[in-house]
């Protein structure tokens, strides 16, 4: 497994967010796209969509499973990225990098301090 980026934040359904400016971009981890295999498919919510802490608002599908994608802080959705529409397996490729699923703007910061450290989350799947 890769290194986990120490400035990503983590819910621990495997979502990670990286918080900048008063937007977390949201994707999933390195570890989460080794456990669900070649990805074929990705349901983003769409730009403006109200989206709200710990509800799933996406879906990554690949040729084992599809899997619910969770909100890791409250806010509105401010981008997609849409070049997942035709290379969804940059997901697989670059997950903490071009594999980023969207941007929310988000509604409370406060939310942040109940998220994962990128420590805690290497210790949560080491178990």
């Amino acid at each position: 497994m890769s290194d986990i980026p120490s400035e990503l934040k983590f819910l621990k359904s495997h979502e990670w967010a990286r918080i900048e400016d008063g937007k977390a971009t949201v994707g999933i981890s390195e570890h989460a796209q080794e456990l669900l295999g070649d990805i074929v498919y990705v349901e983003l919510p769409n730009v403006g969509d109200e989206v709200t802490v710990g509800e799933a608002c996406a879906v990554v599908e690949s040729v084992k499973a599809a899997s619910d994608i969770y909100a890791p802080m409250s806010g509105t959705v401010f981008a997609i990225n849409e070049a997942l529409a035709d290379k969804p397996e940059t997901v697989n490729d670059d997950a903490f990098g071009d594999g980023w699923l969207f941007t929310i703007e988000v509604s409370d910061a406060e939310q942040a301090n109940d998220l994962l450290s990128a420590d805690e989350y290497a210790s949560e799947i080491e178990d």
